[in-house]
Order: C-alpha cells, then structure tokens, then sequence
C-alpha cells in the first residue's frame, strides 16, 4: 500500500514584522489587571518613515550655514513632502492593508509623514499583532491600557512605518504652568507682575512693537492639548487695549472639549497678545493622548505657521522612543522649513519624572529650543534689573538623543543638553493674566516658551521689513550668535541659582541655557 507523502509547509511570503520601540518604558514589567473590550474604539496616529533622513539633514546643516548660498532658503511643506515625506507607493500600501484589517483611515498629512486610523480593540489588535492590557497606576490613582509588545504588520510594509501611537494610553501631557490666585484688585496692585507693559521693558520690545515690530504679518501656532473660553483672552486683549485680532481654533484628531487646561492655553494666547499683538494666533487643539500629539506636530508642520510654541510636554519615558521619533522628524521638518519652535523645559527642576534626573520631551528634541525658567527682577520703571535661575526651571541631558554639533562647545557628556535659553517663569514674578473669568498669576516655564515665541515673531517682522532672513531653525541661529562677540548684549546671562541639582554660570548651564533675550538690542545687532 502506498503511503501518502507528508505534507509540505506553506511559507508565508509576507510574514509579519515588528516594529520597534514602540511599547512605552514606563509600562514595562508592570502586572496587567485585565485586557480591552473589544468593541471599545481606539484612535491611532500612524508615523511614516521618511524617505531620506540622512539628506534631510544634511540639507539642514546648508540652510542653517551663514556661509551656504542656501542659508535661509527653506522649504515649503509640498517640497518637503517631495523630497522627504513617504512615497506614494508606500502610503497607498499602508493604506491598502490598514483598510483590509477593517480600520477606517484618514488622508496622509500635507507632510506625508503621518496618518489617523480608527477602530475597533479587536480590529486593532488583529491588525498589529498585540493585545490591549489594561494596568492601574496607583501614582497617578488611574486606569490605562497598553500594548505589552511591539506591534507587527507584514514585512512588506515594515520598513514604511515609524510609530503607531495610541496603542497606549499612558502618556498624559501635562501642562508647565503654575498659577497663584490674585487679589481682586491685582491689576491695580500687581506692581510685581507681569503686564504687557511690564513685559514688554523687561525684555527691551518696548520701541521694536511702537516701531511695528509686533508679529505683523506672521502666525504663531500653540500647541494645547485643552480647550478655552474664549472670552477670557479676548477681556485681556480689551482690557489692556492690545488690538490683536482673536485667536482661531483649529482642531486636530478631532479635537478636544477637555477644558481642565484652559489656563494654560489662557495664558499662552495673551503672552502672544502682549508681545506680538499684531500677529496671527491658531490654537491647534488635539486630545492629550499619544495619537494626538503626534497627529498635532504633523498638523503643525503640515501649514503655514512662522512659530510653534509648546508648553506641554512628558518626560522621556513616559512614551515610546518610536513616538518621540516620529515627533522630532516633524521637528526636523520645521527646522527645514524655517519654522521656529519652543517647548517648556518643565517644571520639576532636574527631576521631570518625579524622582530620578529627567529631562522633558519636547523640549529634548535637538530641533526643538527648550525653554527654562528664571525669577525676574524689574526696576520702577518696568526695565530689566536681573535674573536668576528659577528652582522649578527642568534641566539636564536626555537619555534619547544625542550631543547635537551646535552643542559640542558647551556639552561634553554625548547627550543633548537642556535648556537653550529661559524666561521669566517664577509665580511670585509671574504674568498676571485674566483666565476662567479672574484675575490670576500665572508662571512656570508655561509662561516663558510662549514668551520667546512672541518675541520671534516681533523678529521675524523686522526681518521681514528689512529684507533679511527669518529666525528660522532657532537653536542654530541662537547658539550661532551666543557663541559670538554679542552675547552680552543681546542675552541676560542668568548666573546664579539652581534646579535642585544642576547651578547657573556664566555661559551655557543647564537651568537656563543661555539666558533670556534682550529684544530690542538683539533685532538691532542681528539685523
């Protein structure tokens, strides 16, 4: 009797592949109390590989150079898209395969780096080969799922994708604001606070605004992970007769009705009033949740928007490496198409985290300006009379990226070091603003990122008017020009105070990089 000859395997000739660094650090080793409900709906923001990483940064050491005939020449969102953003053919199969999983799947962003998927836990489960756990966080007294391993998807479109953000929930951003209440009559007795005109002397923008150097015909992008009430900053702009045109909102990831951080996103929009009252002020609001963070700085590239400035942020392990690599090649492209951007450096001193040195992302992006905090001294006639390092103002060296080349001067440690530069950020010197229907006062490095944000757009009016090049990718211009024989006379080198663990000196430390800005005499000496 003839036996039947065994069989042979089958082989995949598309097997999954995962991806990597893509399951956040602080969720591994913890015990898993249950898994997902199937039919709950969770939103992902996918992060696109670009195609060209090493020629995207070398074209923005050219456009960076003073010396390059390319300096100042930057892209527009379509040429980077071109140049740098996914192929179409690779969009279309990660398109093709998200949809035949049953996910429903939005357009790819301007930039071609990024794309939103919805569906169902199971649905996404299925599709990226992982399981939704649910975890309790006694810390933070809440409840979150996480994926336990990376995600897989078929290796012919592996290599295509960076990140799938939302298969989390841990990650919340938090705000670096810190508010102390006012008296009601503060702004009658607030001689100790920051007003527009107060602000405006301290940092020397007094006769640059006068002189129409005041945001004019730029537009400042905010990134909120919270809604407001509008009419909050709109008595602000009334009350002190500032003439700024309200703020717009625009909603990314479908937005948020969230509103437990309006006084941060209060308090961004009239620093922008105060110091740049003539510019164009979008609110870009998206859920705080990983998806939407990386769907934010995708929209934020993705437009025209002269600056950025964010005043959330997370330490660095409090999301996935793959997550913070798909923001900071946004990053990369805001670098190389002149857009300037500034994060909070937080305010939990050297400790982001909470208990062991840490550093805040984003402002731990090299392509990012961390923002630090000082305690700002004025004289009775609303002019600078010192700084000194705030105690809360984050600071220190990341343990994701490396020594960028415009830090090799000052940073000897191979990692990136934070802060770049700082602001008043001190609550008992803090900004007086008008949020949730009162006065208040309001300070943390909050307060000092927006601060820096305003006064580029002034700049980059200036520029503008002069015929010169933009602020563009600030920590280039900025560590070109401390390095240089101005330096005194267009920073305040704070050099005293601490962050609990690092000190102020002269030069670069690491509490509040360089200094703050002395305004009018930095557009006078730069243009």
């Amino acid at each position: 009797m003839a036996t039947a000859a065994p069989a042979l395997a089958v082989q995949n000739p598309n097997p999954p592949v995962q991806l990597q660094n893509n399951v956040v650090p602080a969720v591994v080793g913890r015990t898993a109390i249950g898994t997902v409900t199937p039919s709950q709906e969770i939103s992902l923001t996918l992060g696109l590989t670009p195609s060209d990483q090493a020629g995207l940064a070398a074209f923005i050491d050219t456009v960076s150079d003073p010396k390059s005939p390319l300096y100042g020449h930057y892209l527009t969102v379509q040429q980077f898209a071109a140049s740098y953003g996914a192929s179409a053919s690779a969009i279309d199969a990660v398109t093709a395969y998200l949809k035949s999983e049953g996910l429903t799947v939005g357009p790819v962003y301007a930039n071609h780096l990024a794309m939103d998927v919805t569906g169902t836990a199971a649905q996404v489960e299925n599709a990226f080969g992982v399981t939704l756990h649910t975890y309790y966080d006694a810390a933070t007294k809440r409840a979150f799922y996480a994926n336990a391993t990376n995600p897989a998807v078929p290796a012919s479109i592996a290599t295509d994708i960076v990140s799938v953000a939302g298969l989390s929930s841990y990650g919340i951003r938090k705000h670096r604001s810190v508010a102390r209440k006012a008296s009601p009559s503060a702004v009658a007795q607030a001689t100790a606070d920051i007003t527009p005109t107060a602000a405006r002397g301290a940092y020397n923008l007094t006769s640059s605004i006068n002189s129409g150097y005041n945001g004019s015909g730029k537009t400042v992008g905010l990134v909120e992970f919270s809604a407001y009430t509008a009419s909050n900053p709109a008595y602000y702009n009334s009350y002190y007769g500032l003439g700024a045109t309200a703020a717009s909102v625009v909603n990314v990831d479908g937005g948020t009705t969230d509103k437990s951080g309006d006084v941060e996103a209060e308090l961004d929009i009239e620093v922008e009033y105060a110091l740049a009252p003539k510019a164009t002020v979008k609110v870009y609001e998206a859920p705080n949740s990983d998806a939407g963070e990386v769907a934010l700085y995708a929209a934020l590239v993705s437009n025209d928007v002269s600056v950025i400035s964010s005043s959330w942020g997370i330490y660095e392990s409090g999301e996935s490496s793959a997550d913070m690599s798909s923001d900071n090649t946004d990053f990369e492209e805001a670098a190389a198409q002149g857009q300037s951007v500034y994060s909070a450096s937080g305010d939990s001193g050297a400790d982001d985290n909470g208990s062991s040195l840490s550093v805040d992302f984003p402002a731990s992006s090299p392509y990012v300006t961390g923002v630090g905090g000082t305690t700002l001294s004025l004289t009775s006639a609303n002019a600078w009379s010192s700084e000194t390092a705030w105690s809360g103002s984050g600071g220190g060296y990341s343990s994701d990226f490396s020594t960028p080349s415009f830090q090799t001067s000052v940073d000897s440690t191979g990692k990136r070091a934070v802060p770049d530069v700082a602001a008043d950020a001190d609550p008992n010197s803090g900004w007086l603003i008008y949020t949730e229907g009162n006065w208040e006062v309001v300070g943390g490095t909050s307060a000092a990122a927006p601060n820096w944000a305003a006064f580029t757009l002034d700049y980059d009016t200036a520029a503008a008017d002069l015929g010169r090049s933009a602020f563009g990718y600030a920590n280039s211009f900025i560590y070109s020009v401390a390095k240089s024989s101005l330096y005194s006379s267009v920073f305040h080198d704070v050099t005293s105070g601490n962050n609990g663990y690092y000190s102020a000196g002269t030069g670069y430390d690491e509490v509040t990089g360089w200094g703050s800005y002395n305004g009018g005499a930095f557009i006078a000496d730069e243009l």
